[in-house]
């Protein structure tokens, strides 16, 4: 069964010190600082990401399912990214579960440390992560 998500004090702490390198450009240019506006407050709020590339295509995927960001994110429409200077809105656009699962499976596979909240293993085929599609949104950058 896949670990429920839960924003503990520790992982509270992590998203502060990845944020805090993410905007001084320190880190992986595939992980970066997402903002997005909030759906009833407007307010914008900002928490750390790992994007997907595949065939030269951008994706964003919720390892950890339906949060806050996935609902304001649909309900914007669009989101900012950030890695040190490079700031970029981009348009997104929420993708069907069969091209979902392409992109899941190789989330996973870059993704060591959110693998406890799906429900595959190693061996798992498009299927599965199609069946995991429905409770991990992906969404495509434009």
């Amino acid at each position: 069964m896949a670990r429920q998500y839960r924003y503990t004090l520790l992982r509270r702490i992590g998203n502060t010190l990845m944020t805090a390198a993410l905007k001084l450009g320190l880190g992986p240019r595939k992980t970066q600082l997402l903002s997005v506006a909030g759906r009833k407050t407007g307010k914008r709020y900002t928490t750390p990401v790992n994007l997907v590339e595949r065939d030269g295509v951008q994706f964003l995927v919720s390892p950890y399912g339906e949060v806050s960001w996935v609902k304001n994110a649909r309900a914007a429409g669009e989101v900012t990214l950030r890695h040190g200077r490079n700031i970029q809105r981009r348009r997104i656009e929420e993708r069907s579960a069969p091209e979902a699962a392409l992109v899941l499976g190789e989330y996973w596979r870059q993704n060591a440390i959110t693998r406890p909240f799906f429900e595959v293993g190693p061996d798992a085929g498009n299927e599965a992560f199609e069946r995991e599609a429905s409770r991990h949104p992906v969404f495509r950058l434009i």
